[in-house]
């Protein structure tokens, strides 16, 4: 297990990140998403609540250049109760193909990285189950290769009180941005609630990278939503 805040401020641009997991007292499941950027069209972006989620926006549409890879719904929470949280538009391939009766896998076997070169940006998904349990995913490409994308999966069945799994896009912040590499760090949490989580993660980010945060913690039994948005631009 590793010291989560140490971990995102000794990084300065993990890029887009997801958090996944369950609260010291087993009552709640805990989830977080954050984007940085380092180029002024990235920066350019803030969270705002959906019926169903959230939706980034540009915070100045009059400096917005290329909104394709950086406009989407993160998260998405479907009918049957699941919650899909991702760094790109597969949140809705997702739910489209889960409204259609397949999983998550079966959506993302449709999709690849992003089509950014030299960089090839991993899309990262994570899957929430009414019942705290959970699914991470990572689509990237064979050590820049953009002829080959690598899909891995992850999933816990039974998460462990006041542990969760971390995964993010780079591994580190050169040029081009290396992938993610391994399987999602473990990480402690020991928050009690959306907004004391998010405040912490928020310090812990890279002051000149960072974008927007989302937490949430739902209740396992009653169902109920603490959530928490911070973003940079306001």
């Amino acid at each position: 297990m590793i010291d989560l805040m140490k971990y995102l401020s000794e990084n300065p641009y993990p890029g887009r990140g997801i958090i996944l997991g369950r609260t010291a007292d087993n009552k709640k499941a805990a989830v977080a998403y954050f984007i940085m950027g380092r180029s002024e069209n990235s920066r350019n972006r803030v969270f705002e609540t959906t019926e169903d989620g959230i939706r980034t926006r540009a915070f100045d549409e009059s400096k917005m250049t290329d909104p394709s890879l950086i406009i989407y719904h993160p998260v998405r929470l479907l009918d049957n109760g699941l919650l899909v949280v991702t760094n790109g538009d597969q949140t809705d391939t997702i739910r489209d193909h889960i409204a259609q009766g397949h999983c998550y896998r079966h959506a993302l076997n449709t999709r690849t990285f992003e089509p950014d070169g030299p960089n090839w940006t991993p899309r990262i998904s994570g899957v929430v189950k009414p019942d705290g349990s959970y699914n991470l995913s990572i689509l990237k490409s064979m050590d820049g290769d953009s002829a080959c994308c690598c899909r891995y999966f992850f999933e816990y069945d039974n998460p462990v009180p006041g542990t969760g799994h971390f995964i993010h896009t780079y591994q580190e912040n050169l040029d081009p941005l290396p992938s993610f590499e391994g399987e999602p760090r473990r990480v402690s949490i020991d928050a009690k609630d959306a907004q004391s989580w998010a405040e912490a993660l928020w310090a812990a980010l890279n002051e000149g990278n960072k974008v927007s945060l989302y937490v949430q913690f739902f209740d396992l039994e009653s169902g109920a939503r603490d959530i928490a948005i911070i973003n940079k631009h306001s």
